[in-house]
């Protein structure tokens, strides 16, 4: 919840508006939204039920004003231009490092429409060997974490989004040691690794930016239509 507020603080949404908070878990970021901000959002994940979710929705009072959805983030079941803005939580990274993600998912929201991110991630790169103090926890799956100043350029690069803001929540690491004794009191390792990093590494960051109305985006392929002519295999 801090994370989605961290995240929506920065962003530009007013009520109506039509949101899509993409891998939502549970849900709980898109009741803060549509609560906060009076903002439609369409709570899509993949790894939890929609069903479920949907009655979390209504038991929190916003079942008319956000839809549960279940699918993939590489196969979103939306028209072009369909949102105002997008966010995600602690989920981008896991699929938002490909080089041509932000291509495919700039395409559902509207020209000058904000995409903003806010989860996990690196004060600063790691270049080299995985520090001494976090090889225990590390594992090769973590390479998905990123610093701000690298999803500033990888997204810039990309041309198709003009970022507005990158950074890192101040004293992040110590949210997150905080999280892990409420949610997992006994998962030492990260914890261990949290506390002896004391933020060198860990942290949160997030990053917000605008769809560029000047930029023409790449239709995804879906298949490549051919002409089938009978003919021989082999020549006689």
């Amino acid at each position: 919840m801090w994370l989605t507020e961290w995240l929506a603080e920065a962003m530009d949404l007013r009520p109506e508006m039509r949101v899509l908070d993409l891998g939502c878990g549970r849900g709980a970021s898109s009741v803060f939204l549509s609560r906060e901000f009076g903002v439609q959002v369409w709570a899509t994940d993949l790894w939890f039920s929609a069903d479920e979710r949907l009655q979390r929705l209504r038991d929190a009072g916003v079942g008319d004003s956000v839809f549960p959805i279940h699918a993939d983030a590489r196969a979103l079941p939306f028209a072009a231009g369909f949102f105002d803005a997008i966010v995600s939580i602690d989920s981008y990274f896991y699929y938002g490092t490909d080089d041509l993600y932000l291509n495919y998912l700039a395409r559902f929201v509207k020209p000058e429409g904000q995409i903003g991110i806010a989860g996990a991630g690196l004060a600063q790169e790691i270049d080299g060997p995985v520090p001494e103090h976090l090889q225990e926890w590390w594992e090769p799956s973590l390479a998905c974490l990123h610093s701000a100043e690298w999803w500033q350029r990888h997204w810039e690069r990309s041309t198709i989004a003009r970022v507005e803001l990158a950074d890192a929540m101040t004293d992040g690491w110590k949210h997150w040691l905080e999280w892990q004794h409420t949610v997992a009191p006994d998962n030492s390792v990260e914890i261990d690794a949290l506390t002896a990093d004391s933020g060198r590494y860990l942290g949160y960051v997030r990053a917000i930016a605008r769809r560029r109305p000047d930029v023409s985006l790449d239709d995804p392929i879906s298949s490549i239509p051919v002409a089938y002519t009978k003919q021989s295999l082999y020549r006689v």
